[in-house]
C-alpha cells in the first residue's frame, strides 16, 4: 500500500478526452462506471474509488480509513491474502492502494483478458472481507512504522503535520490522514470492521477502467461481477465540520538539528474547484499559481533564482481537487547566506505585482498554452486519465467538468488572476510554517 497522501496530476496536467469517447454507467445497485477506451497499447488499467477518506474517520479513531486501505489486502474466503499480488505479479502488472482525506482507490495494471478477474476480486472484497485480530495487530505496527518514516523521522513531514492542523481550525482536513500516533495505537478490529460496513459498497463506489477494451465488454463484466453485489445503506451527501471566517495571522515554527538550509511556507485556505462560488475562481488560481512558478519562465524562478540568485527553492501551488475548499501554498527556501526574512518578502513582493499591475499578455498566454499541452500529453498514460476522471468524479464533479476544463481556462482573464491574488493571498490572514536549523533565531 502506498503513502497516506494521493499524489494527483495537478490540474493543469489533466486529460481532455473528447466526452463521446467515454462511457458512463450506473449498475442496479448504485455502482458508477467510468469506461474510457485507448486501444494504443494491449494493457488495461482497473480502479476503484470509495467516496470516504480521511476525513470521514470518526472522531477519535483517526487514520482509520487508512488503516482499512492496508487490511482490504488480508484477503476473503473465496480469495485469501496475496491472491491478488500474486496473480497481478504473475501477469507482470503492478497493483497499489492510497487513501487521501476524500477518497480511497485501489487499482490494478494488468493483460484486458485479466480484468474480468480484477472485477471479481474487488467486488468480493468489497463486502467479505475477513479479519483475523492477530492480522488486524500486526498491519497496525505497520502503519506505526510508516507514519514514523515518513512523518516523525522527517522535520519537513512534521512541520507540514502542524501547519495543517493550525490552518484548518476546526474542518476535519486538520486531522492527519494516517492518523495521530496515539489513536492509531487505539485502532481495532472492530473498529475497522465498523467503518467498512459503512462506506464499503457499491452504492459508494466509482469503477473507472481505462484502456484497450470495449466499453460494452465492459459493463457486461462489471455486471456479473460488481452487480452482484448487494448495495449498502443509503449514505447523505458528505455534511463535514464548517470552517469558521480566518481573521488573524497564525505561524508555525520547528527547529531541528536535521535541517541545513530555512525555508518557509505561507498557506491559505480558498474554494476548490467544487466549492468555488464565483464561476472561473478555481481556474484562476491555478493559473495564478502557475504564472508564479511553473517552469523556468515562471516569475519565481526568474526574479529569485535567475535575476537575484537569493532561492534555491521557490514556488506556489494551488490544491484544488478537495471535496470541501482548497489550499494555496507559497514556499520557499534561499541560497546559503540570504536571509529567509528576506527571500520571504520579495515572495510576497511579487504576489503583490500581480495584484498592483497585472499580468502581461506573453506570460498570460504562455501559462495557457502549458496547460493545454499538458491535457494533451496526459492521454499517452492510461494510469493518468483513470486517476483524473476517478479523482474528478468521486469528488462531486462530472465528466462534462473534465471535459470543459481547458476551455475554462481559456476563458480566464488578467483581471480574474488579479482579482483571486487580491482576494485570498492576504497577509494578515496567512498561516505561515518555518524550517529551521537547530541554532537559528525563530522567525517572527
Amino acid at each position: 500500500m502506498c503513502a497516506a497522501f494521493l499524489l494527483t496530476l495537478p490540474v493543469a496536467a489533466q486529460d481532455t478526452t473528447p466526452q463521446a469517447d467515454i462511457s458512463h454507467f450506473t449498475l442496479d445497485n448504485g455502482l458508477e462506471l467510468v469506461v474510457i477506451p485507448d486501444r494504443r497499447a494491449p494493457i488495461v488499467t482497473h480502479m476503484i474509488w470509495y467516496k470516504v477518506g480521511g476525513a470521514d474517520d470518526p472522531a477519535g479513531h483517526s487514520g482509520i480509513a487508512h488503516f482499512l486501505e492496508h487490511l482490504m489486502f488480508k484477503g476473503t474466503e473465496q480469495y485469501p491474502a496475496g491472491t491478488l499480488d500474486r496473480t497481478v505479479s504473475e501477469l507482470g502488472g503492478n497493483t497499489n492502494a492510497f487513501t487521501n482525506a476524500d477518497v480511497t482507490a485501489y487499482f490494478q495494471t494488468i493483460p484486458p483478458s485479466a480484468l474480468g478477474d480484477m472485477m471479481a476480486i474487488e467486488a468480493d472484497r468489497m463486502r467479505n472481507l475477513e479479519l483475523d485480530p492477530e492480522v488486524v495487530a500486526a498491519e497496525r505496527d505497520v502503519v506505526l512504522g510508516e507514519r514514523r518514516q515518513r512523518i516523525d523521522s522527517n522535520p519537513q513531514g512534521i512541520l507540514a503535520e502542524e501547519v495543517n492542523a493550525t490552518l484548518f481550525q476546526n474542518h476535519p482536513y486538520r486531522v492527519p490522514v494516517i492518523g495521530w500516533e496515539s489513536e492509531i495505537r487505539q485502532l481495532s478490529r472492530e473498529d475497522a470492521l465498523g467503518f467498512y460496513d459503512r462506506y464499503y459498497a457499491p452504492n459508494n463506489a466509482l469503477v473507472v477502467v481505462a484502456g484497450d477494451v470495449d466499453p460494452a465488454d465492459v459493463e457486461a463484466l462489471a455486471n456479473d461481477t460488481y452487480g452482484q453485489v448487494q448495495p449498502g445503506p443509503d449514505l447523505v451527501e458528505r455534511q463535514r465540520l464548517v470552517e469558521p471566517p480566518h481573521d488573524t495571522s497564525r505561524s508555525v515554527t520547528l527547529k531541528d538539528a536535521r535541517v541545513t538550509l530555512p525555508s518557509f511556507s505561507s498557506n491559505w485556505l480558498v474554494p476548490s474547484y467544487r466549492t468555488a462560488e464565483a464561476s472561473g475562481e478555481a481556474e484562476a488560481l491555478d493559473v495564478l499559481a502557475a504564472v508564479l512558478s511553473d517552469g523556468t519562465r515562471s516569475r519565481l524562478y526568474q526574479k529569485l533564482q535567475v535575476e537575484t540568485d537569493m532561492a534555491a527553492q521557490a514556488g506556489a501551488y494551488y490544491g484544488g481537487n478537495s471535496y470541501d475548499m482548497g489550499t494555496f501554498v507559497l514556499y520557499g527556501t534561499p541560497r546559503p547566506g540570504v536571509e529567509l526574512a528576506d527571500l520571504e518578502t520579495e515572495i510576497f513582493a511579487q504576489v503583490d505585482d500581480i495584484i498592483t499591475n497585472g499580468l502581461t499578455d506573453g506570460e498570460l498566454e504562455r501559462v495557457k498554452r502549458r496547460f493545454i499541452r499538458s491535457t494533451i500529453l496526459a492521454r499517452d498514460s492510461q494510469a493518468s486519465m483513470a486517476q483524473v476522471y476517478g479523482s474528478w468524479l468521486s469528488n462531486g464533479r462530472t465528466i462534462e467538468d473534465v471535459a470543459a476544463w481547458p476551455q475554462r481556462v481559456e476563458a480566464v482573464t488578467a483581471e480574474d488572476v488579479q482579482a483571486v491574488a487580491e482576494k485570498y493571498l492576504r497577509p494578515e490572514i496567512a498561516v505561515s510554517g518555518y524550517l529551521l536549523p537547530l541554532a537559528q533565531e525563530e522567525t517572527p
